[in-house]
This record gives C-alpha cells, structure tokens and sequence, in this order.
C-alpha cells in the first residue's frame, strides 16, 4: 500500500489491544542539531513532531526546542509541518477533525495512489514530555473517501496505554481499547471517529486502578501541552481600523490589537512598557511610547506616541511589517491571559508552557525588526514558560543558525 493510503487497521497488541503500526524513527536530512538535551520536563511540552505520512513529508521527525525556527525553500514543507502542529492541538482541545483539517486532501502525501477501497489518507504524531515521562501520540487518519480516525494509539515507555482502530467501516465509531490493570487487564468501549480519544479518556476512566490512573496521567499530560498552544498569524488589513472595546484577548490574527494594548497599558504596565521599547526598534521614526484612545462608549484606536510636541501617529498609518512587528512582539511579552486560547483549568498556568505558532514569523519583516523580534523570543523561550515554533526566511534563519538556544530545522525541497 502507498503511504498516502488510507492508514490500515491497527496490529494486536501483546496485551490484547490494538496498536498502531509506526514507521521506524527517521529524521529529516539537516535537521540539525538535537532542540533540547535529556531532561524531566516540569510542565507538559511538545518535544517532538513526527509526520509518517502527511504532505511532503514520509517517516519526518523534528525534534522540538524552546525555540525552534523550520527553514527551507518554498514547497518544503515548513506550513505542513506547522499545520499538522497546529492540527493536534485543536484536536487535543475538543475540535472535530472537520474543524482541525477543513482541507483534509491537502494533507494526503504527494503523489499517494488510492488503495482498493479507493482510501487515502495521513499519519501524523507527537511526543509531549512532562513529570509522567515522554508520551507518544500517534494517530492514522482517513481523508478519503470520508474523514474518519482509523487508528490512535497512546504509549509510554514502550506500553501501550490506549489504542483504537477502524473495525466496522459501516459506523462512525473506532473500537478503543485502553489499560484498566488488575483483573480487567483492558477496558473496550467504542469512541467517535472524528475526535481524539485521547483527548477524551479523563471523561470515560474513572482513575480507580493504578493503571487507569497511569493512562489519565498521560492523556491529561498531552492534553496540557496540546490546548496551551496559540497559532498566530498577524494580518495587517485587519490591524488598521478601531475595534470595539472587549476582553482584550488577543486574536490569532491580531485584528483587535488597539484593544489588547489598551488593556496591557492599564493592567500590566511593565509589559506595555517593553513592548514600547521594543516599538522603538521596530518602528521608523522615534517612538516614546504606546497609547490608546478609547472614547466613552466608542472605539478604541491605538497610536504611537512621538513624543512632546509631535503628533501621536495612529497604527492604521504604520507599514505592515510595523504592525506584525508590533502583534508579534506582544504575543512573545504576554501569556495565555492575555492570549485569545483555552489552556487546560485543572492546571495553574506556572505549570503550563505556552507554545506560539508562527507560519510566516519574519513575513513582510526587514532584518532590524527580524532581528529585534528574535532577541525576544531568545528572552521569553529562556524563562521556560513560553515556546516558540514558526518558520522563516532564509536571512532570518542564517542569522540564528548558530545562535545559542535555537533549534534549526532544516528542510530540503
């Protein structure tokens, strides 16, 4: 079968369940150096993105960083590679695989030939690394002729902790089979196919045997990292115009930033005051701060201050890459709570690591503001409780290959 085929059906596990059938370990050529050393994790991250079978990508393993930035000419497979991150989180926080793939044929390997059932589909998976341990996520999804998860698979150290597979085409369900202990050994239920089940087991087990109580800890551990991850992409056009005073929780496309900055400059005056100062690298002419406008009941429009005796310039006037800039610069300043995401409840957020996602980080970017906004991604990524994956051009990528702290990820056409 071509790797692009519809995944089949998971092998039998040596405990009775089902496991999938992965494709030995393989990492792409250049991907250079390892992102982080052999180390216990304190807060649940995503340390590995694997991609068997999706897009341009076959038997792909990108170690993940603090930091780390995917290079590569156009058509290597940097958007795939964030896509399919992108992907597994909205799967880990509740989407349907309709909502996590709208374009599912868009994921089918290059030039994958339909099986006998006329089936295609994708492999992809990840390794979140924490206090349990490094647990591994794999999942086979089935793009044609239906969207459907025809394999999951949950695993620590080797042991299978939760396993489905595709038994009856004819119903919209996997049969699920994950460790009970004791004299059980297995629980088998059915789960839908069009959600994760693992993001679905803290519903279904009830934690009373010490197994089920090690299949929770792994799952809630995946799903920690998997909802704290915010994909961003700025979009000036929708950056220029004054919005609506709200929560101020930033947008993945940024379009409401005037009321986020209005918020960040009355509740959180120190960061307001390093996003100014890093405005003052980013933006042509001189900056000495950031201010709002917000008319009782009207709308709020940001402006860049000049200074005493100059006029205030609104950010509708500034150039795109300024206003990325800006957007970016904020989200690498702030946190979850300021962030438009849903972070898991049951954790306190100084045990949780945010993870931007950034397609396109440096797009529309000179290298001063590349630059600016690297220093602050080095800062934020070092105290631990912000992660960073985007991809970039290539000055951006020559510029931090050999700069400490950041994972190269190195893709060839």
């Amino acid at each position: 079968m071509s790797p692009g085929a519809s995944p089949a059906p998971p092998a039998a596990g040596a405990d009775g369940g089902e496991a999938l059938v992965v494709p030995a370990r393989a990492r792409p050529a250049g991907s250079g150096r390892p992102a982080e050393p052999a180390q216990r994790y304190p807060r649940p991250v995503v340390t590995e993105l694997r991609l068997s079978a999706f897009g341009p990508h076959r038997s792909a393993v990108f170690p993940l960083g603090p930091l780390t930035l995917f290079a590569g000419p156009s058509g290597s497979g940097k958007s795939q590679a964030l896509a399919a991150y992108e992907a597994l989180a909205g799967l880990g926080s509740g989407a349907t695989l309709e909502e996590a793939f709208p374009d599912p044929r868009a994921r089918i390997p290059d030039r994958a030939v339909p099986d006998a059932q006329r089936r295609r589909g994708f492999r992809l998976g990840c390794t979140v690394d924490g206090p349990v341990g490094p647990v591994r996520l794999d999942l086979a999804v089935q793009a044609e002729p239906t969207l459907r998860i025809v394999g999951e698979r949950l695993s620590l150290d080797g042991q299978i902790l939760l396993a489905t597979a595709l038994r009856d085409p004819g119903r919209r369900s996997v049969q699920a089979a994950w460790l009970t202990g004791g004299a059980v050994g297995v629980t088998r239920a059915p789960l839908p196919d069009d959600r994760l089940g693992t993001a679905l087991l803290p519903l279904r087990v009830a934690g009373s045997t010490a197994g089920q109580r090690q299949v929770l800890a792994a799952a809630e551990q995946v799903v920690v990292a998997l909802r704290a991850v915010f994909p961003c992409d700025p979009r000036p056009d929708r950056m220029r115009a004054a919005v609506p005073p709200g929560e101020g929780r930033l947008l993945g496309d940024c379009a409401n930033l005037a009321d986020v900055l209005r918020r960040t400059r009355s509740e959180c005056g120190t960061r307001h005051a390093l996003l100014a100062e890093a405005a003052r690298t980013g933006c042509a002419g001189s900056v000495a701060g950031l201010d709002v406008r917000a008319p009782a009941g009207g709308p709020v429009e940001a402006v860049l201050d000049r200074g005493p005796g100059r006029p205030a310039t609104e950010l509708a006037r500034l150039g795109a890459g300024e206003l990325r800039f800006l957007a970016l610069a904020l989200v690498l300043l702030t946190g979850p709570g300021v962030l438009a995401m849903d972070p898991a409840a049951e954790l306190l957020s100084a045990r949780q690591a945010l993870t931007v996602l950034a397609d396109g980080f440096d797009r529309g970017l000179d290298g001063r503001q590349s630059a600016e906004l690297l220093r602050l991604a080095l800062l934020s990524c070092g105290r631990g409780h912000i992660r960073l994956v985007a991809a970039v051009g290539e000055g951006t990528a020559a510029a931090a290959r050999d700069l400490p702290g950041v994972a190269m990820v190195d893709l060839r056409a």
